[in-house]
């Protein structure tokens, strides 16, 4: 798995240093510095969560066609 989860300590780490950069450069004002950098980091990951069994695709008579079974 790329980078680190959200809500992890690596995760604010690199928020962090991030963020400064962000209010150092100019780019971000610091009351917005911190959303602008978890956008960033969001985007930069381009995932929307981890599936880590079948359970999270849901109850297998409710998949559609194509689906894994």
């Amino acid at each position: 798995m790329p980078g680190s989860r959200p809500g992890s300590h690596a995760y604010d780490v690199e928020r962090a240093r991030l963020r400064k950069e962000l209010e150092n450069s100019g780019r971000a004002v610091d009351e917005h510095a911190n959303e602008e950098a978890n956008r960033i980091l969001k985007d930069e990951r381009g995932r929307r969560g981890v599936l880590r069994s079948d359970r999270g695709l849901g109850p297998k008579g409710e998949r559609g066609p194509g689906e894994p079974r």
